[in-house]
């Protein structure tokens, strides 16, 4: 267990095996604290990348990239254009 008060260097690690996304959790503060570390840690802040780009970060550590693309623009952690061309990451 690690001293980060909120836990959520734990919890995150302990979604992780070997550098792979063991499973998106389904619980909604769970899977905000890994989309959050996901978007930290793969998206430059203001940075554009296209779909492709996202998709092959994504992919680093997970297969579901369209999901977890999904996850991160419906949560406010990425922004995309209206067409789903460009992406880049909110903060």
């Amino acid at each position: 267990m690690t001293d980060d008060p909120t836990g959520t260097a734990h919890d995150v690690t302990a979604l992780f095996n070997g550098g792979r996304l063991i499973a998106i959790p389904r619980r909604s503060a769970r899977r905000g604290q890994l989309l959050a570390h996901l978007a930290d840690t793969l998206f430059e802040p203001g940075r554009s990348y296209r779909e492709p780009e996202v998709n092959a970060a994504l992919r680093t550590v997970h297969d579901d990239a369209p999901a977890l693309r999904r996850y991160l623009v419906e949560s406010g952690l990425l922004t995309r254009t209206r067409d789903g061309a460009s992406y880049r990451r909110a903060h």
